[in-house]
C-alpha cells in the first residue's frame, strides 16, 4: 500500500501523483476548499485497484509538521470499503477546533490505503488517541492464531471467518468493545408467507444498504455500561454474574438522550432520523466522547436484520426454520429465550417463574455474552437474550417496495411513541427470536426484557 501527500493553503487546489504499488494506488489528488461561503474542504482522488477489491482510506492532516486532530464526524465520503474509480472525501473544519479564525497556512494531507478489517476492538479504559486504544483485526491476523480460535464457514452456504476466541477472554465483554465489520449489500427483509410465527407487519421487500458499518459482536454489557456511566441500572444485580450479562433496565432515552433520571426525558434537539445527534450525558454521548469515535449509535431496523441474517434467508441465522412458535430445538443452540433457560417451569402451578434476580443462578435469566452459537458473521446473542432497541420509529408494517438505506418513519404515529426493538428476549417465545420479528419499545420504559447493541455507522 502506498501513500499520497499534498500540501496546500486552504482554498488552493493542488494535485499530483506518487509512486504506485502494484495492487492498490491513489493518484490525481486535488484538495480545494469550497467557495463561496463554505468551510468544507473536498479531497478528490482516484483509486486504482482490482475490480473486486475494497480498501479503507486513512486520512492524516497536518499544518506543517503538526498533526491535526480530525474527529470521525468531521470526515465524510469515500473512506471505507472504497472501490476502483474517482472518489471524494469531505472534511468539515466546523466539527473540529480549527475555524476560520485559525488559518492553516501549511495544511497538508496524507492518504493511506489499508485492507478492510474484520473486527475492531476499542479499549474502553483508555482515552481517545491513547496507544492501543483501537485495534483493527484482519483475516490474516485471525488466521495467524494471535487472537485465539477461529472457525471458517460455520453456516452452510455462507463463506466467512468467525473469531470464536472472542468468547474466551472476559475483557472482550467488559473492558473492551468488539465490533464486526459488515459489508454493504442487498437482502430480502421480512418473512415469507407461511413462516412459523410470522406477524402481520413483516411483509417482504428488498433493502439495499450502501454503507459498511460495524456492529457489536455482543449486546452492550453491564460492565461496559458501568465504565461509561458509573452505575448499575439492571435488575440482575448479582455481583458475581452481572459484568458479562447484557445491560437491561435502560431505555432509548438513557441510551441516547437523558441519563440523569430513572425514566429519562425527551430532548427535541435529539431527533432521529432528521439528525444523528445524541446528548453528551447519555450513554452514546459518553461513549463518543470517551473514544473519540462520533459515529457510535444504535442500529437501524434494517441494519439489525441484515446483520442478524448474515447472508442467510431462513427464519433463524443458522439458515433453519422454526417448527414450533413456543419452544423449538432448532433455536436452542442459538439463544436464550423463555424455554431455554430464561424462565423456570413450575410444575406445581403450571406456570413459568422468574428466579430471584439478586441470587440468580448462572443458568437462568439473561445469559452471559457469547453463551450460544454466533451467526455466520461472528455476531452473538441476536436470537434471544434481550430484545434490542433500534433507532427507528415503529411503523405499521415494512411495506413491499424496495428501499435504500431505510431509517424508519420521520415522525411517530400519533399517540404511539414507540421505537422498534428486534430479536427475542429471555422471557419470550421461540417465534420472537426470528430474523423478521418486529417488537417495540416505549422510549421511557426501563423494561428488563430489553437490551441494545452498539453500531458504528461509517460515512
Amino acid at each position: 500500500m502506498k501513500i499520497k501527500s499534498i500540501a496546500l493553503f486552504l482554498g488552493v487546489i493542488l494535485c499530483g501523483c506518487f509512486a504506485q504499488a502494484s495492487d492498490v494506488t491513489i493518484s490525481d489528488v486535488v484538495v480545494r476548499q469550497r467557495w463561496p461561503w463554505s468551510r468544507l474542504v473536498d479531497i478528490d482522488y482516484v483509486m486504482t485497484c482490482d475490480a473486486t477489491q475494497r480498501v479503507d482510506v486513512v486520512l492524516t492532516a497536518k499544518d506543517g509538521s503538526e498533526t491535526l486532530t480530525l474527529p470521525s464526524n468531521s470526515l465524510a465520503g469515500d473512506l471505507y470499503g472504497v472501490t476502483h474509480g474517482p472518489r471524494r472525501i469531505t472534511w468539515d473544519p466546523t466539527k473540529t477546533v480549527y475555524t476560520n479564525s485559525q488559518m492553516l497556512t501549511q495544511f497538508n494531507v496524507t492518504l493511506t490505503t489499508t485492507s478492510v478489517p474484520l473486527y475492531m476492538i476499542v479499549d474502553l479504559t483508555k482515552a481517545a488517541g491513547a496507544e492501543g486504544q483501537i485495534t483493527y483485526v484482519s483475516e490474516v491476523d485471525l488466521a495467524s492464531g494471535v487472537y485465539g480460535t477461529v472457525e471458517t464457514n460455520p453456516v452452510a452456504g455462507v463463506n466467512s471467518m468467525v473469531w470464536t476466541g472472542v468468547t474466551n477472554d472476559v475483557a472482550y465483554a467488559t473492558s473492551k468493545l468488539v465490533l464486526r465489520r459488515v459489508t454493504a449489500g442487498t437482502f430480502t427483509m421480512g418473512s415469507p408467507a407461511g413462516e412459523v410465527g410470522r406477524g402481520n407487519n413483516e411483509y417482504q421487500h428488498t433493502v439495499s444498504l450502501t454503507k459498511d458499518f460495524y456492529i457489536g459482536v455482543f449486546e452492550a454489557t453491564q460492565k461496559q455500561w458501568h465504565l461509561m456511566m458509573g452505575n448499575w441500572p439492571s435488575l440482575l444485580s448479582n455481583v458475581a454474574l452481572r459484568d458479562t450479562r447484557p445491560v437491561e433496565g435502560v431505555n432509548y432515552f438513557t441510551i441516547r438522550e437523558d441519563a440523569t433520571t430513572i425514566k429519562g426525558a425527551d430532548d427535541p434537539a435529539v431527533d432521529w432520523p432528521s439528525n444523528a445527534a445524541v446528548n453528551e450525558g447519555s450513554f452514546m454521548g459518553v461513549l463518543r466522547t470517551k473514544t473519540g469515535i462520533y459515529d457510535f449509535d444504535l442500529p437501524t431496523e434494517a441494519q439489525w436484520e441484515y446483520a442478524y441474517r448474515a447472508g442467510t434467508t431462513a427464519a433463524l441465522y443458522s439458515d433453519l426454520n422454526l417448527t414450533n412458535e413456543t419452544s423449538d430445538a432448532e433455536l436452542d443452540p442459538l439463544g436464550r429465550y423463555k424455554c431455554n433457560g430464561g424462565l423456570l417451569w413450575n410444575s406445581e402451578t403450571g406456570k413459568w417463574d422468574t428466579p430471584p434476580w439478586g441470587s440468580a443462578a448462572a443458568s437462568n435469566l439473561t445469559a452471559k455474552a457469547g453463551s450460544y452459537l454466533p451467526n455466520a458473521w461472528g455476531i452473538y446473542d441476536m436470537a434471544g437474550n434481550g430484545a434490542e432497541i433500534c433507532l427507528d420509529w415503529l411503523s405499521t408494517d415494512l411495506r413491499t417496495l424496495p428501499a435504500i438505506d431505510p431509517v424508519g418513519p420521520v415522525e411517530p404515529v400519533p399517540s404511539n411513541i414507540r421505537r422498534v426493538s428486534r430479536g427475542g428476549a429471555w422471557t419470550g417465545s421461540a417465534s420472537t427470536c426470528r430474523a423478521a420479528f418486529r417488537g417495540y419499545h416505549v422510549q421511557d420504559d426501563r423494561s428488563y426484557n430489553n437490551a441494545f447493541r452498539i453500531v458504528r455507522r461509517l460515512p
